[in-house]
């Protein structure tokens, strides 16, 4: 792949022809928002027609809409949505395209005969957004939220064998990421690169990735981006619909089910409900030559939601549980420094398992649970107060191989509490200024549970954290302008026993935040958005103090209590082009941190009687993470079309002028797909290849060298039928078609396993 040489041609082009088609007559467009008078909630699904036209748009899940192609004059605008009065009105667009908030007042309204298909990307914001719905998201149901995640551009996974896996952004992860599980932020133990995200992907209707810096909507933890993990809107009328998943796998013999059912009621107007819950289960991983012993898993998990909508109040109640249990590849943990070296240097097992079910040591338990009460009240017309609290528990367990009893024991069990509240209140005018200004608190303890037998590799621990921040957007015809700020103060309290020697420790973080950034529709086709952000995140309690065996990782890992917070700046830029045939989006960004903390291995070993293991440490260094993110489709006809999608991320440490550790290589991912029939009924085949380039960009010293390049050939169809006034969705799936040996850089059992081979995947889903 030949480099960019100038990397603002891409730009001067994009200007060059936007003042072409500029030129023309017929270039203009309508954005809007809907949402109800009575709370500022957002409206999706609301019908817009423009009668000189004799086209309209659908409002997707936050409400906004776009309709293009038009032409300088006066337009007449009608907006229905079922249950609420009906808005009419006349605009003039002569140079610019036009951009206004509506609000649909209550009433009543009959649209019997309307029927509405279709989802949008919600209206670009200022910072780069790609979401997973619909079609893309059938097709990723059964993976976990990681692997799901890996279908967005930019987006990749750090993993730990084949069935852990945590979404990267931009060469970030970890506590870098904050992922949101239905409004709140999720608060587990996941600072280890072996703990998964405790979220059940099928709760969601809809999967956003922000890939920006965001730590002043949501705090320190959303430094590298945001992942929003949103169910669909709660009925609030009578009427029930199922949902229900069936998926199995020949690798690991998978098997997972999962129902949802929502429905409203007749007597109660605006009172909705939503149950869902699945199962999963799967055995040991196949790689193209051998089982790896011990790489089963367990899970199940379920949710409730209860909420209403009023004219003034709106009320929501929701609660989640996420159960799993997970074989940890019994080959990474070996006997003595012999037998480590020896399967380092062979690259893979001597001893070549068998399939089954059974999960033995070493292996982990996680159960979660997530409580939430969230309430909004109408102030007026332009003003909403909000409420939310949150509260969650996570219990870890993680086993050792141990003699006798103590083989039933957890070598590292861990509880961790914590509370959330959210105060904000959003306000929209119809001068186009809207905002959200607000507080958020945070309270967490993390305690041992006693009786393991080992020391604890963290300490117990409590942490407060108090935000306060302020955004504003001003939207003008083709350009919105977005900025706001934050102050954050942390206060962090630590205590543990190693021997007979309490050691305590008390420390304080604070630090101040801001972004600006702008969106501009160039042309009918052409957007471009830029967003600066400074973020910054205070080191985790593992980072600080860890002194130990982390079972689950296979690794001895020692902390530094000297570390400093990280700062950041980043800047990202997005260009997007969109016709009726092709779309494109490239987007480029900087990163400069101050006091990167990493995981670095030592090169030295660790031995016990539970066996040797490599000793990694946590360091700190001045980074700089630059990439390209890129995506895009063309439709030949109406039966054949191509995507393309691709990332380029480079990360120095600009101390020492050498790289980082874990940041994943240069990777592009094409494919073909054949359609026919209609959206309600069609069959759709799709063909594509996966090309991942050897990483040569890596630290002075690793355990192992970096795998070499791969390509992995993935086949998919899907079936989309009627049943009666039901609907049907039948899936299959083949994943590394060829059955390919490969292994991943940026799998952390690549020292001693392959990854997985080949996998079918056959999915059904029934709609009723």
């Amino acid at each position: 792949m030949k480099k960019i040489k100038h990397p603002f041609l891409l730009l001067l082009i994009a200007i060059g022809l936007s003042n072409v088609l500029m030129a023309q007559n017929c270039n203009l467009s309508i954005r809007g928002k809907v949402i109800h008078l009575e709370n500022n909630e957002s409206i999706p699904g609301a019908y817009i027609w423009i009668e000189e036209i004799k086209n309209g748009a659908v409002t997707d899940l936050d409400g906004n809409f776009q309709v293009k192609n038009l032409c300088p004059g006066t337009y007449t605008i009608r907006i229905q949505y079922l249950g609420h009065e009906d808005i009419n009105d006349t605009i003039n667009i002569q140079n610019n395209s036009f951009n206004k908030t509506y609000r649909m007042k209550e009433g009543s309204l009959d649209l019997s005969g309307v029927e509405v298909h279709g989802h949008k990307d919600a209206v670009q914001t200022t910072t780069a957004i790609t979401a997973l719905y619909g079609e893309d998201l059938l097709e990723a149901r059964g993976e976990s939220l990681g692997e799901s995640l890996k279908r967005v551009a930019g987006v990749t996974t750090f993993s730990t064998g084949n069935s852990i896996a945590k979404p990267v952004i931009h060469g970030m992860h970890s506590n870098r990421i904050m992922i949101l599980n239905n409004g709140v932020r999720l608060e587990g133990q996941q600072w280890g690169a072996e703990h998964a995200p405790e979220i059940d992907p099928f709760l969601a209707d809809e999967i956003t990735v922000i890939k920006g810096a965001e730590t002043v909507r949501f705090g320190p933890e959303a430094m590298g981006g945001v992942i929003l993990v949103n169910p669909g809107a709660l009925p609030t009328k009578k009427e029930s619909t199922t949902d229900l998943y069936l998926v199995g796998a020949t690798n690991g013999r998978m098997g997972n089910i999962s129902v949802k059912h929502q429905g409203g009621s007749g007597k109660i107007q605006g009172l909705g409900y939503r149950i869902q819950g699945s199962a999963k289960r799967a055995g040991n991983i196949q790689s193209p030559e051998y089982y790896q012993r011990n790489t089963g898993l367990s899970e199940l998990n379920f949710s409730g939601t209860l909420g209403y909508t009023g004219k003034n109040l709106g009320t929501e109640l929701y609660y989640s549980y996420f159960n799993t249990e997970l074989g940890i590849l019994s080959d990474a943990h070996t006997g003595n420094l012999t037998d480590l070296e020896a399967i380092i240097a062979n690259g893979r097992p001597f001893v070549e398992g068998d399939f089954t079910y059974d999960i033995i040591n070493p292996k982990q338990k996680v159960s979660h649970q997530l409580l939430k009460f969230k309430s909004h009240y109408h102030i007026n017309s332009n003003w909403k107060a909000n409420l939310q609290y949150g509260f969650q528990s996570n219990h870890r367990q993680e086993f050792d191989k141990r003699r006798g009893d103590l083989n039933e024991q957890a070598s590292l069990d861990l509880e961790l509490f914590t509370n959330t509240l959210d105060l904000f209140v959003d306000h929209t005018h119809e001068n186009n200024f809207s905002g959200t200004w607000g507080v958020n608190l945070i309270q967490q303890a993390n305690s041992n549970v006693p009786g393991t037998g080992v020391t604890p590799l963290i300490p117990n621990y409590d942490m407060l954290n108090a935000g306060i921040y302020g955004m504003e957007k001003l939207s003008k015809g083709p350009l919105e302008v977005e900025a706001g700020a934050r102050f954050d103060y942390r206060t962090v309290s630590t205590a543990r026993y190693i021997g007979n020697d309490l050691q305590q420790s008390d420390l304080t973080y604070k630090n101040f935040t801001a972004f600006l950034g702008a969106y501009y529709q160039i042309s009918n086709s052409f957007t471009i958005s830029s967003n600066l952000g400074s973020a910054w995140r205070p080191p985790n309690v593992n980072e600080l103090f860890s002194q130990g065996l982390h079972h689950g990782a296979a690794a001895v890992e020692i902390g530094d209590e000297n570390l400093l917070s990280e700062k950041s700046l980043k800047w990202v830029n997005s260009l997007e082009f969109s016709d009726q045939k092709a779309s494109f989006e490239l987007t480029g960004y900087l990163n400069r941190i101050q006091n990167y903390i990493y995981l670095n291995p030592t090169g030295d070993t660790y031995v016990s009687l539970r066996g040797t293991f490599n000793v990694y440490e946590y360091l700190q260094a001045n980074a700089f993470f630059y990439g390209v993110d890129f995506s895009g489709s063309y439709e030949f006809n109406k039966k054949f079309s191509g995507y393309l999608k691709g990332s380029i991320i480079r990360a120095r440490n600009t101390e020492d002028d050498t790289y980082f550790p874990f940041i994943p290589s240069d990777r592009m991912d094409w494919g073909l797909a054949y359609k026919v029939g209609e959206d309600g009924k069609s069959h759709k085949f799709t063909l594509s290849n996966m090309l991942v380039a050897k990483q040569t960009r890596v630290p002075d010293f690793d355990l192992a060298p970096a795998p070499p390049a791969y390509a992995l050939f993935n086949f998919s169809y899907l079936k989309a039928m009627p049943v009666g006034e039901n609907k049907l969705n039948l899936g299959l799936q083949v994943q590394n078609l060829l059955n390919t040996n490969y292994k991943e850089y940026m799998n952390r059992f690549r020292y001693f396993t392959d990854d997985i081979g080949r996998n079918i995947t056959i999915k059904i889903n029934y709609q009723f």
